[in-house]
């Protein structure tokens, strides 16, 4: 409600539905985030679709971005532990503008670490694949989504692209991918992060974040308490940059 360009936005909100076997106090928390959800007029239209069922993350996102991207040609997505900055809808809005004709680019990032930038000169810069806390794509590549994890895997395997796509071994990725396939998590971004990555896309991605994370003290579904430092920003100032591998990203990363 406080970023820019909220006054101008349509807002799409999707809560879930209780699990058959809900507790009392499941059901009450439920209940507690719709009144809170109704409560305010968070965007210009705001539109909310309460299931009576539990459709599982994995199901309520993908049907969820599904519909919107056929309605509206591209989406922006926050999950409800991702606290935006000021200028975070502007800069999504910019990046989806500027990158908007170019097939390459899969998708759009808000996260970042807090890393040192110092002596690099954009604001951004690309990965091969795609992300998941904050972000935005357009129908052109949501259509690549492979929901069959095992398929995605025996790809990457084929094509012996683990490496890259654990980025060089700095992510988990491919144990991930390996237990959304055991049936251990319930990850769709997984998915989305190896269906663009095999399409050969690339995820922009900002130098500091712009959004925070607030789901890592083991409140969240797929995240455990981890230590990370998060600086969000307030704002972004997006200049159209080559799409290719980030070699500033895994210096800092590494060091």
């Amino acid at each position: 409600m406080q970023n820019e360009l909220a006054d101008q936005s349509v807002l799409y909100i999707y809560s879930d539905g209780p699990k058959e076997n809900a507790t009392e106090e499941q059901l009450i928390k439920i209940e507690e985030v719709r009144q809170v959800i109704r409560k305010k007029k968070w965007c210009k239209e705001v539109h909310i679709i309460e299931s009576e069922k539990n459709k599982g993350l994995a199901d309520s996102i993908i049907s969820g971005v599904t519909e919107i991207v056929n309605q509206y040609g591209k989406v922006i997505v926050l999950e409800d532990d991702i606290i935006t900055s000021p200028g975070f809808l502007k800069y999504m809005n910019d990046a989806l503008n500027m990158y908007s004709d170019d097939e390459r680019v899969g998708c759009i990032h808000a996260w970042n670490y807090d890393l040192d930038s110092t002596g690099y000169r954009d604001s951004t810069f690309f990965l091969k694949g795609a992300d998941c806390w904050g972000w935005a794509t357009w129908k052109r590549s949501w259509d690549f989504l492979d929901e069959d994890g095992k398929a995605l895997m025996q790809s990457l395997v084929s094509k012996k692209q683990q490496f890259e796509f654990d980025r060089r071994g700095t992510h988990k990725y491919i144990e991930m991918l390996q237990s959304q396939i055991n049936g251990t998590n319930d990850s769709w971004a997984i998915r989305w992060h190896a269906s663009l990555f095999l399409a050969n896309k690339y995820c922009l991605h900002p130098t500091k974040t712009i959004v925070k994370n607030i789901g890592l003290d083991n409140s969240g579904i797929h995240c455990g308490p981890l230590q990370i430092a998060q600086n969000p920003i307030d704002f972004i100032k997006v200049n159209k940059i080559k799409v290719r591998e980030s070699e500033w990203f895994y210096k800092a990363f590494n060091a």
